[in-house]
């Protein structure tokens, strides 16, 4: 390579660099704001201001404000798999184990933001995003059961999309619920029902057999 194109080379990976970091300065303006103040009472002017640039600048990475919804969407998708990589059960655990570890760090993620996600969770409905978004922690679930159903841990009849779902449904209501708590009584509290919800769909919560449903 000759010593132009090194240059040339050099100077647009900066400028992406330089595009990078104003992206992720506008990002986290942001979050800040919506956590202070709330999404809806947050303004474009208010966050090019706080990440010191002009408000033209912000149209350049973000097409509207709705946009940082699903920027910060993908974010937690990320931390996500990333957590379930970082705390995987050990080899040879079942599926009730893979699946608690899944709860666990989606409580995790949810707490270590707690303000930021009690403020984007309001936005996120507002926005319509639950049913719109694709419902990835669905396929997530519904992969480990899959994997527990071939393997024998899980009755042939549990469809793992249809638990997929359920286990989503559990999750978003026991979310919301955490994030209309008070903010003292928040620590642990969206893990521990979590933990719970999961154990009595597991386990199941009759004492007797139950007839089989009829079909219609």
């Amino acid at each position: 390579m000759d010593s132009n194109a090194s240059k040339a080379t050099q100077t647009l990976g900066r400028r992406e660099r330089n595009k990078q970091r104003v992206k992720e300065r506008l990002y986290t303006s942001a979050l800040t704001l919506f956590t202070e103040h709330g999404y809806d009472q947050t303004s474009i002017d208010e966050i090019a201001e706080l990440a010191d640039v002009a408000r033209g600048t912000f149209f350049n990475y973000f097409q509207r404000k709705e946009d940082l919804i699903s920027a910060w969407g993908e974010q937690r998708r990320a931390r996500l798999a990333a957590c379930l990589k970082e705390h995987e059960p050990a080899s040879g655990s079942g599926c009730s184990a893979r699946l608690e570890q899944c709860m666990c760090a989606l409580a995790r993620i949810n707490e270590e933001e707690a303000d930021l996600t009690a403020a984007m969770l309001t936005a996120w409905v507002k926005a319509g995003r639950p049913l719109l978004e694709e419902p990835y922690v669905t396929e997530i679930f519904a992969d480990i059961v899959k994997t527990g159903r071939e393997q024998g841990e899980i009755v042939p009849e549990a469809d793992p999309e249809h638990v997929g779902n359920i286990l989503r449904d559990i999750y978003l209501g026991a979310l919301f619920r955490w994030s209309r708590q008070q903010p003292e009584v928040r620590p642990g509290a969206l893990d521990r029902e979590l933990r719970t919800a999961l154990k009595l769909l597991i386990h199941g919560i009759s004492t007797q057999p139950q007839p089989e449903l009829r079909r219609t």
